[in-house]
């Protein structure tokens, strides 16, 4: 029988021989903490049942997980503000006294510019009802107003509100993350306008309506109380409409471009990597995240050695940076 002179195995013998033939390595540098900051509330984390190791943080608690992320070498943090009240229109986002403008400056007291701070910009977390800006829309044709859909350019009124108070506070990047048409545009140019040309735009550019958020809306309290998102977000079946979103977000003066989620889009995101040579974000979301977590804690698969193919896998599809609840064990792990 004849054998093959090229074997594949030959460069997959030993560790030593497969790291130094690694094609995809990642690094704690490419992680992006999402963190929940909550005011009011007891003076402790409490945890997300449905989010396994995630916690809400009170401006105090998260000052500390902050210094947790520049000790273990993480690229980021992203905050999501949980007000203590709510109206129609989100318009605690943009108080200079809320929860991420407060935890902006802990943090930067505590670490300086050792870590990016980014800011979620968004009404979800703000409003009464867990849209993403006032509603009483138009609907299809603008026969007839729909309360259940978001008035796209009131709610982006509020994100410049919410990023020019993000931006006062001391934060390096806002992500607009609400997929209202025009706002990466409008962002930048209240930005400029005020002063803050130095603060950057990460834009949620190809966001879809995905099942695999529900988590997220016990860790950040926005569940709806009707309709959905899928007025204004993209639909899961939808590719060629991604290259537009991506494409108009570039245009407006994004300066970094994110997918989201990130393993179910993989595909859409390779595809970005292609087309645009930004920095390119994708989002591990708390769906994903939950999951490998919940099935780990059950004993039915390696949850390390399952987070850390899967977060690969995103860093191998095209992305620089990756938004994942597991930062800071995987960014442990690859100190160790």
């Amino acid at each position: 029988m004849s054998f093959p002179t090229t074997r594949l195995r030959r460069l997959r013998r030993t560790p030593a021989l497969r790291s130094a033939f690694a094609e995809t390595r990642l690094h704690p540098a490419q992680f992006v903490l999402p963190l929940f900051v909550r005011e009011g509330g007891p003076e402790h984390p409490t945890p997300i049942a449905s989010m396994p190791g995630v916690s809400q943080h009170t401006t105090t608690t998260v000052v500390d997980v902050a210094a947790e992320a520049v000790t273990a070498g993480i690229g980021g943090v992203i905050l999501f503000g949980i007000p203590a009240t709510k109206d129609a229109v989100g318009s605690s986002g943009w108080d200079p006294s809320g929860p991420v403008p407060t935890a902006t400056r802990a943090i930067r007291d505590r670490v300086g510019d050792d870590l990016v701070v980014w800011a979620d910009v968004c009404q979800c977390e703000y409003t009464d009802h867990g849209h993403c800006g006032p509603l009483g829309g138009v609907g299809p044709g603008g026969s007839s107003a729909d309360d259940q859909l978001v008035r796209n350019d009131e709610a982006v009124e509020g994100y410049v509100r919410d990023a020019l108070a993000y931006a006062a506070a001391g934060v390096d990047l806002v992500a607009p993350s609400g997929m209202m048409d025009g706002q990466v545009a409008a962002i930048r140019a209240g930005l400029d306008e005020a002063g803050h040309e130095r603060v950057g735009v990460v834009a949620y550019a190809a966001k879809y309506a995905s099942a695999f958020y529900g988590p997220f809306r016990d860790a950040a309290g926005s569940s709806m109380s009707g309709g959905d998102r899928a007025s204004h977000q993209m639909d899961p079946g939808n590719r060629r409409e991604a290259r537009l979103e991506l494409d108009l977000d570039a245009a407006e003066g994004a300066d970094v471009l994110m997918v989201k989620p990130a393993l179910a889009y993989l595909d859409v995101l390779a595809e970005a990597r292609a087309r645009f040579d930004q920095p390119l974000a994708a989002y591990q979301v708390s769906g994903e995240y939950a999951m490998l977590a919940a099935a780990a804690e059950r004993g039915w698969l390696d949850g390390d050695r399952a987070m850390h193919e899967a977060v690969t896998a995103i860093v191998r599809a095209g992305a620089d940076q990756v938004l994942t609840y597991a930062a800071l064990p995987l960014a442990r792990a690859l100190q160790g």
